[in-house]
């Protein structure tokens, strides 16, 4: 009995300390955070160099990003892939998406679509919206991968949910042309009708061109479905935000 009960206090022990280090280095990786986008630096690197050493992922991508960048340090791409790959192989999605971004561009490595398909296919399955839409544009382009039109849309899809301007204005465009989904110039309307809310300038244009396809009754039609959609996109993001914050809090 009393065994069994040394046995439970020590597990108790190990959570609480376990507990006590993620919050700890998520309150570290914060301040930061908060210091690099001040351009203090210095004071960020310090508070980043600790949480390297212990393979805090979120903290090796931001280092990683300062080496590249160079804030307070010398450029040194060496030891920013080195610490991209480190963050990448704990599956930590900005670094990733950011190692994709390197091997498609192939300046500071020798080019690599496959490589840089693979890893952004991973970080868009994290959810990350950029990644996704990225993802949906290999696909349509057949960059790394065989082109697809049908899952260039469901990723495009993906990203549009997440309001991603830029991919529900290529969402309208594959809906224009009938590429992935069955054509359709009401449902064309309606992204770029989105989009256009979204800031995004050729949205309007495209959509004043499905304008001219459509009877008054049908762009009433679209123009309703396009804020019944919008208006859930920004709610499910307004509770995605809430989510993320309740979660930073435990």
């Amino acid at each position: 009995m009393h065994i069994k009960i040394r046995v439970l206090f020590y597990l108790l022990l190990s959570t609480y300390f376990c507990l006590f280090s993620a919050f700890s280095q998520a309150n570290n990786l914060t301040l930061g955070i908060y210091k690099l986008n001040r351009g203090e630096f210095h004071t960020a690197i310090e508070q980043f160099k600790p949480l390297v050493i212990e393979g805090y992922a979120p903290a090796q991508y931001q280092m990683a990003i300062i080496y590249l960048q160079g804030y307070g340090v010398p450029k040194d791409s060496t030891k920013a892939l080195e610490l991209l790959r480190l963050a990448a192989k704990q599956n930590y999605v900005n670094a990733q998406f950011e190692l994709a971004l390197i091997y498609s561009e192939g300046k500071l490595v020798k080019q690599n679509l496959k490589k840089a398909f693979l890893l952004t296919s991973q970080a868009a399955k994290k959810d990350l919206a950029s990644a996704q839409f990225n993802l949906a544009v290999m696909y349509a382009n057949g960059t790394g991968v065989k082109q697809n039109y049908f899952k260039a849309s469901r990723w495009y899809q993906a990203a549009a949910d997440q309001n991603y301007a830029l991919a529900q204005y290529n969402l309208a465009l594959l809906y224009s042309e009938g590429k992935g989904v069955e054509q359709s110039t009401e449902m064309s309307y309606i992204w770029n009708t989105i989009s256009g809310w979204n800031g995004y300038p050729d949205a309007n244009r495209s959509r004043m061109i499905d304008e001219q396809q459509l009877s008054s009754i049908t762009k009433q039609r679209g123009y309703e479905k396009a804020n019944e959609i919008y208006k859930k996109i920004k709610e499910q993001g307004k509770l995605k935000v809430e989510m993320s914050e309740n979660k930073s809090l435990y």
